[in-house]
């Protein structure tokens, strides 16, 4: 009885110590948010980031909450003698925070780092040959996300998708991407959905225009999604991301399941901006 009795105490107290903290959490981010606005982050969003202007107002208020939330939270790092300065920390954490509009999230809950190289960047993999002996290839990166708690950039092509808004690629936003993907503890193209999204019709979908990306790829046809999407389901959410936010017009018109799927999970309809 008296061991029960603990298990039941300690238990209790770990569910006490989770809601409290959740709820200290939710006031600290309630008041980071409702800080002002620094005049210089409004510069860099003018300068760096026009596709900002181009949101309904009400988006561009919540986007800056997020913002500051994200920044406050998150740690930056620069490699390879990349400064880390609030031109680099607003321009990333505007384009990642695209991502969390309207939506009851916890802020990439796993993610700690952002780590920013000035540009492209050289990593090792293992790889096994068909005996199984294993090798470290070098790969030539723009950016990698890592279930660990890292994001990893360039800084060159960050700023640069964040200046052309409009060409359907876009390095943050499919690292962050794959963040979303990976809360799931998997990433494998299905992130966690809300209770109104059917996880059935997600796969059905998502499984038809990954095929259809794979075929398409495989006879050189053209297609609105980067061909790299038919790498894995995981990569043709990101890349399906990148088209969502930049081509939502075409991707609305070519493939409009798709546009609907993604309209009802980021609860955004960015063709109508």
């Amino acid at each position: 009885m008296t061991a029960l009795y603990i298990v039941l105490s300690i238990s209790a107290f770990a569910i006490i110590w989770i809601l409290t903290s959740n709820q200290r959490k939710k006031r600290k981010r309630k008041q980071i948010a409702s800080q002002p606005f620094p005049k210089e982050w409004r510069q860099i969003l003018r300068q760096n980031l026009p596709f900002f202007y181009k949101m309904p107002t009400v988006l561009q208020l919540q986007l800056k909450d997020k913002m500051q939330i994200f920044l406050a939270e998150k740690d930056f790092i620069g490699r390879k003698g990349q400064d880390i300065t609030d031109e680099v920390k607003v321009t990333i954490a505007a384009q990642a925070c695209m991502l969390l509009l309207n939506r009851s999230t916890d802020f990439y809950p796993f993610l700690k780092s952002i780590i920013v190289y000035p540009a492209a960047f050289i990593t090792r993999h293992n790889r096994y040959d068909a005996s199984g002996i294993q090798s470290q290839e070098p790969r030539v990166l723009l950016g990698e996300s890592w279930n660990r708690g890292q994001v990893i950039l360039s800084w060159t092509d960050s700023a640069n998708g964040g200046a052309d808004f409009e060409d359907g690629h876009n390095l943050v936003i499919h690292e962050f991407a794959h963040q979303l993907d990976g809360e799931s503890g998997i990433t494998n193209g299905a992130p966690p959905l809300s209770s109104e999204q059917s996880y059935d019709k997600w796969s059905k979908i998502m499984s038809h225009e990954f095929k259809e990306l794979q075929r398409k790829a495989s006879t050189g046809e053209e297609t609105l999604l980067d061909k790299y999407g038919a790498t894995n389901p995981a990569e043709f959410f990101a890349v399906a991301t990148e088209i969502f936010f930049e081509k939502p017009q075409e991707l609305k018109k070519l493939h409009t399941e798709l546009y609907q799927e993604f309209k009802q999970y980021y609860c955004l309809d960015p063709a109508e901006w």
